[in-house]
């Protein structure tokens, strides 16, 4: 299993998408304490990623095997009826954004620098995946998260990581009791090649969801990842 670090992130921030995301004017008072907070955060940040390129052993129905750790799923044991190859990944703002953070105490202060460790994050997980399109010619990437689904719940972030190795502790990311993350502003999941693009909104009825990356479809689920009846 081939393992990658990436800890140098050339990214610097998007200062007209943080205001669009806070609904704030540049030049506005406001405007101007953001822009200070943004600049002092990108001295600071040290955003980092790590993912493997991973093979699959088997699959069952509602589960595949990946390094002998089960990852139990119906909607990713269907997503990866044609792939054997995955990349489960991890990326993070970094402790420094995290502790930087913290030594806000007025509310809007912490809203704002919350969302900057956000923006930060963002470009961090929009660099992974430019990275490894480039690196292994891959056209389409799909992703799918632990804790996006009832199908395949939080708690499978354990055996995610179980897969990762020593790669979340690598670049600081550590796993709780309650399966989430610190820094805060992580995210891991599996990276799978695809010919079709693959949202959990698709799957998801949660309303007015700033995520929301794709409409949600009430009869997929069952039409593509519903069990077939065996015929006896």
């Amino acid at each position: 299993m081939t393992s990658v670090l990436l800890d140098h992130i050339p990214r610097p921030f998007d200062l007209e998408t943080l205001f669009k995301a806070l609904r704030l004017q540049e030049n506005s008072r406001h405007g101007e304490k953001v822009k200070a907070m943004a600049a002092e955060a990108q001295r600071i940040a040290k955003p980092k990623a790590f993912f493997c390129e991973a093979f699959i052993d088997s699959k069952g129905e509602d589960h595949i095997m990946i390094q002998g750790v089960k990852l139990a799923s119906r909607v990713l044991r269907v997503n990866l009826e044609e792939v054997y190859r995955v990349f489960p990944y991890v990326a993070t703002c970094g402790w420094e954004l995290e502790e930087w953070s913290k030594s806000f105490e007025d509310m809007l202060e912490k809203f704002w620098a919350d969302a900057i460790k956000e923006h930060a994050l963002r470009l961090t997980f929009r660099y992974l995946n430019e990275y490894v399109l480039e690196r292994y010619g891959i056209q389409q990437l799909s992703r799918m998260n632990p804790g996006s689904l009832p199908d395949w719940p939080l708690s499978e972030q354990k055996a995610l990581f179980t897969i990762l190795g020593e790669g979340p502790r690598t670049i600081g990311v550590e796993l709780t009791d309650s399966f989430l993350m610190l820094p805060i502003k992580s995210v891991s999941g599996l990276y799978f090649p695809a010919e079709f693009s693959y949202e959990n909104c698709l799957l998801c009825p949660r309303e007015k969801c700033p995520g929301r990356r794709a409409a949600y479809d009430p009869t997929l689920y069952e039409k593509k990842y519903g069990k077939k009846s065996k015929e006896t």
